[in-house]
Parts: structure tokens; C-alpha cells; sequence
């Protein structure tokens, strides 16, 4: 947490230094819009990683099973330390930064740079670095997510579609499915069977684009009503 009050005194101070804005400017103001986005980012991502991972175990042949070992003390340590990361990487790539950017040289300059400099941290997080065949691979995928969150933000003036749709899918990934760095959650795979062939490319392509295309849609809807950005 004191990384995330880090985070926020800088970006209260670039902010100031540059626009004489404060970090109201982000869009922390709780709106009934924004939490409405919040809440549709976290469905729409939990539901897309939850039918990746079934679709994917399924046709391998996997079925997974509850980790006996997992308790209610388990689920919210660890859903804790997924919204902390979520928000400590919204506030580096998505807050501040983007919103300078976005006011000096456009939407869609900054949000590629947001999403390139998302793709590049993920490197260093993933421990990746050095490995041309894995860099290029991590850098695809979180780039993509990068530029989907920086989006989310640009269209919305806030950070609360950005942190829904981010949050929604790490919890679903790492604490539902057991698919990050805090190792066997709630659900654990029964075998370690793998996709081949040309239904592994499909489900592949589905979990990199169908969250994109569904949030872009929504962003897009033309009765959508942004919230005032303060």
C-alpha cells in the first residue's frame, strides 16, 4: 500500500506541476456511470478468462478440481494482493502519465505509448528478459491489454472502467484458475494436457481479442454517457 500513496503523492505533483490540476482529474470521484463501469469491466473480463480457461482445459481433455488447501482466509489474501498490483499498475500506466500525454499529444499517440510502455514493463515482471521468443510473446499480450486499458481511460475520463476490466481478469487468472505468481488457488488442473493444432490458435486469438473488441463495442455504444472528468 505504500507504493500506491507513493503513486499518488507524484502524480499529485506532476499534475500540479504541470496543468495545476490535482489527481481529481483522473476521475476518483464515485459517480453511479463509474461504478456501473467498474462493475461491467470486472463481469465482462471474469467472464471472458473463465470461458478462455474452460474452453481451453476442455478440449485438452483437463478438468480441474478445488484446491482442498484454499481457504476463505486464502481468498481474500489473495484477492488483496491482486487489487493491489492492479492498482499500482493502473496508477503507473493508466493515471497521471496517460493523462499528461493524452492532453500533450492526443488519444491515440499516448495510449500506444501507455500500452508500449505496458508491454515493456511485463518483461521485467514476468522475469522474461533475455528471452527473444518469450519477450515478443509477453510484449503482445500486455501490450494489447495495455492499450485496452489506456482506452478505457481515455474514453471514459476515469480510472474505474480501466481498474474493473484489469482486475476482473487477474482475479479470475490468478485467484479462480490458479495462473500466476501466487502459485495453486482456488482451482487446480487434474492433468497438464495442452492444446494442439488449429483450435489452440482459435482459443488463443479469443483470449487476446475478445475483451478488446467487447469493451471497445461498449465504449462505442451511442447512448454511452461519459462522466465529467473531475
Amino acid at each position: 500500500m505504500l507504493g500506491i500513496l507513493v503513486e499518488l503523492l507524484i502524480s499529485w505533483l506532476l499534475l500540479w506541476l504541470i496543468f495545476k490540476a490535482n489527481p481529481t482529474v483522473l476521475g476518483f470521484r464515485p459517480l453511479k456511470s463509474r461504478t456501473l463501469e467498474l462493475v461491467v469491466g470486472m463481469l465482462c473480463a471474469s467472464a471472458i478468462c473463465a470461458i478462455y480457461h474452460l474452453s481451453a482445459k476442455y478440449f485438452a481433455g483437463n478438468s480441474w478440481g478445488v484446491n482442498p488447501r484454499f481457504t476463505t482466509a486464502s481468498l481474500l489474501k489473495s484477492t488483496f494482493w491482486t487489487l493491489k498490483s492492479v492498482l499500482f499498475e493502473t496508477l503507473i500506466f493508466q493515471g497521471a502519465l496517460l493523462y499528461i500525454a493524452i492532453r500533450k499529444v492526443g488519444i491515440g499517440k499516448a495510449c500506444g505509448l501507455s500500452a508500449i510502455c505496458f508491454g515493456v514493463y511485463h518483461w521485467f515482471s514476468y522475469g522474461a528478459f533475455g528471452n527473444p521468443v518469450l519477450m515478443a510473446f509477453i510484449f503482445c499480450m500486455t501490450a494489447i491489454n495495455g492499450l485496452l486499458y489506456a482506452f478505457a481511460f481515455a474514453k471514459t475520463r476515469s480510472l474505474y472502467l480501466p481498474v474493473g476490466l484489469h482486475f476482473g481478469w487477474n482475479l479470475c487468472n490468478i485467484v479462480i484458475f490458479s495462473n500466476g505468481p501466487l502459485g495453486q488457488q482456488l482451482l487446480v488442473q487434474a492433468n497438464a494436457n495442452k492444446l494442439q493444432g488449429a483450435l489452440s490458435l482459435i482459443i488463443f486469438l479469443f483470449q487476446v481479442f475478445a475483451l478488446p473488441a467487447i469493451t471497445y463495442f461498449y465504449l462505442k455504444r451511442p447512448n454511452k454517457l461519459l462522466a465529467p472528468a473531475v
